[in-house]
């Protein structure tokens, strides 16, 4: 199922609940890295950002994950970057083993806790920037704020912004839903902060999945963990509520990368989950934001990718792996735009 939060109401795919009898199959043992945290760097003010570092090379690789998600999204994409450049992932404020951060968690909160893991964790810059999703807004903020420390952007599925355009009927319905789902991650914040959730009444299981058959108990455990905070729950609900102003806006006509790289993956089939009726106004709104975006950058380009749902990273990470090698190269032929950072 796709994660695409403008195609699936936040709170139906915040509160699926997986099926918790135990799998046939062995879990993936790949995942059980993601059972601790990597590295806890101090990005001011004593709070700390879970960073996930791997591999080596003259290049350095940032990845951003989509909107709820945390840095075990990348670890079908992260080891193939490993082979040939330092690539990080990283856990946002509020998400997986981070701490929270000030609210709002908007964009520019984001972007600005990028910027200072990167200072803080002393990664070399200029980096590639790779976002996913919602990460895909995050990395643009921050390549716009600091375009010197900005090699390339590689964005995967940027979601549909100004749907309103081609259907003002699925922007009153995707505002209900939103506001629905908000109510219900209150009642689960409240649970959180009475701590009700590692034991929750009826009325609070919805707040949390199962157990995953395909993750062992440590990182079911973890991820058990990180949802029971309370923090998790103010930063999910600050989240929507900034995503449900900023996609109903298009591409701001401001926002310029210069001859910055940027490539836009574009996966096929991103809206199978949707009703039929909405995909194509969907994809309209989808179409033209990614031309939209891929327009600020005068070495902009949206690259299809078959058989792949909004979640490339998973579905085709090859194809991932592949265009950041690109990135990378294109970058050096650029003139540089700023020194490293030691």
């Amino acid at each position: 199922m796709s994660r695409n939060s403008k195609t699936i109401p936040l709170a139906a795919a915040l509160f699926a609940t997986f099926v918790a009898a135990v799998s046939a199959k062995e879990h993936d043992p790949a995942l059980d890295a993601y059972a601790k945290p990597g590295q806890l760097v101090d990005v001011g003010g004593g709070r700390h950002l879970n960073l996930r570092c791997t591999g080596s090379g003259a290049a350095t690789v940032v990845l951003e994950s989509g909107n709820l998600a945390d840095s075990m999204t990348w670890f079908k994409v992260q080891p193939g970057i490993a082979r040939f450049a330092h690539v990080c992932a990283y856990d946002r404020a509020g998400i997986g083993f981070s701490d929270g951060g000030p609210l709002p968690r908007n964009l520019d909160a984001n972007a600005a806790d990028l910027h200072a893991l990167i200072a803080a964790a002393h990664i070399a810059t200029p980096v590639v920037l790779v976002g996913h999703s919602y990460g895909t807004n995050v990395v643009r903020r921050a390549a716009e704020q600091h375009p010197a420390d900005v090699a390339a952007l590689v964005l995967l599925d940027p979601p549909p912004q100004h749907v309103s355009e081609f259907s003002p009927e699925f922007d009153k319905a995707d505002d209900a839903d939103r506001v629905a789902g908000e109510a219900i991650m209150r009642q689960c914040e409240k649970g959180a902060e009475k701590g009700q959730l590692d034991a929750p009444p009826p009325e609070l299981k919805p707040c949390l999945r199962g157990p995953n058959p395909d993750y062992g108990d440590a990182l079911n455990a973890a991820q058990h963990a990180s949802k029971i905070r309370p923090v998790f729950w103010q930063t999910i609900i600050s989240i929507s509520e900034s995503n449900g102003a900023m996609y109903k806006q298009p591409v701001s006509t401001s926002e310029t990368h210069g001859s910055t790289p940027l490539y836009i993956l574009q996966p096929d089939a991103p809206f199978d989950d949707a009703p039929p009726e909405i995909r194509k106004p969907l994809e309209a709104a989808r179409q033209k934001t990614h031309a939209a975006i891929a327009a600020t950058s005068t070495h902009g380009i949206v690259i299809p990718v078959a058989k792949s749902s909004h979640d490339v990273q998973f579905d085709q990470p090859t194809a991932v792996v592949n265009i950041v090698r690109a990135a990378i190269d294109q970058s050096k032929a650029a003139p540089a735009k700023g020194n490293a950072t030691k």
